[in-house]
């Protein structure tokens, strides 16, 4: 394998000696998988971002077409997969930038409020939309009301360190809960005000994970591309004495998330 020479040098250029993406791979053998030319760009390029710090620059589309002799198109296919699995951040009229190590969370039944805290960031949470709304016959099964029966949904922006995370949208029963649109700017987290205000602890909850794209207002909201994989989260609360709580979905961004889970064989 060519040896990798990258970083910055002073001035703020890069140095990573590479042969043409023609000449690599050459000697493979004639039964071998061809290779698109922008997988070969993106194997040199993780490469390279390994060399670097977080947030990091990287040259422009034309200065790495040049240093690799290939087409500005190769260098964008190469750099949006980066892009989708998190290893490069591209920030609109700036460039783009090598990302910081994807936050890792664990599957359980806490607070967002105490699982970034937990992880040593600095959460934030800014309330975008909060009010009644009624229930279709859906919600109404998953919150044990009535159809038609009021529902408090709450939709919020999560922030790390300042940094756009995950959209959530919460439902409630509101009757339940009389007084939360007040009670909940007081108190750090929902989860908090429902133990403190109302006595509601949660003790289990049902949650499924599924893929999803990025619509253009959840792009505009976490500040990353229409399209960009996400991370679709649905949970189902219920209280330690099984009664319904919540209903939550939350939409996080696919570049800068993974979670964990344990398992045990029983």
């Amino acid at each position: 394998m060519t040896e990798v020479r990258g970083g910055p040098r002073h001035g703020g250029g890069y140095r990573a000696d590479r042969a043409p993406l023609s000449d690599i791979g050459r000697h493979h053998s004639a039964n071998a998988p061809r290779i698109p030319k922008y997988y070969k760009l993106k194997e040199l390029l993780v490469e390279l971002i390994q060399s670097l710090p977080p947030g990091s620059p990287l040259p422009p589309e034309r200065t790495l077409a040049e240093k690799y002799e290939t087409s500005r198109t190769t260098v964008r296919q190469a750099l949006a997969e980066l892009v989708v699995e998190g290893r490069l951040q591209r920030i609109q009229g700036k460039g783009t930038f090598v990302a910081k190590p994807k936050v890792a969370q664990e599957l359980q039944l806490v607070s967002y409020t105490e699982d970034m805290r937990h992880k040593g960031l600095r959460p934030e949470t800014r309330i975008l939309e909060i009010g009644y709304v009624s229930a279709d016959e859906r919600m109404a099964g998953l919150l044990g009301i009535r159809t038609g029966g009021r529902v408090l949904r709450i939709h919020r922006l999560r922030l790390a360190d300042g940094e756009a995370m995950s959209v959530d949208t919460s439902h409630l029963p509101a009757r339940r809960f009389p007084g939360l649109r007040r009670e909940l700017p007081r108190h750090r987290s929902l989860y908090e005000t429902l133990a403190t205000a109302y006595d509601v602890h949660l003790a289990e909850a049902e949650e499924t994970i599924e893929t999803v794209l990025a619509t253009p207002h959840d792009a505009q909201l976490l500040g990353v591309d229409v399209g960009l994989p996400m991370l679709l989260l649905s949970r189902h609360a219920v209280d330690t004495s099984g009664q319904p709580v919540e209903w939550a979905q939350s939409l996080y961004r696919g570049d800068r998330y993974k979670f964990i889970t344990r398992l045990k064989r029983t």
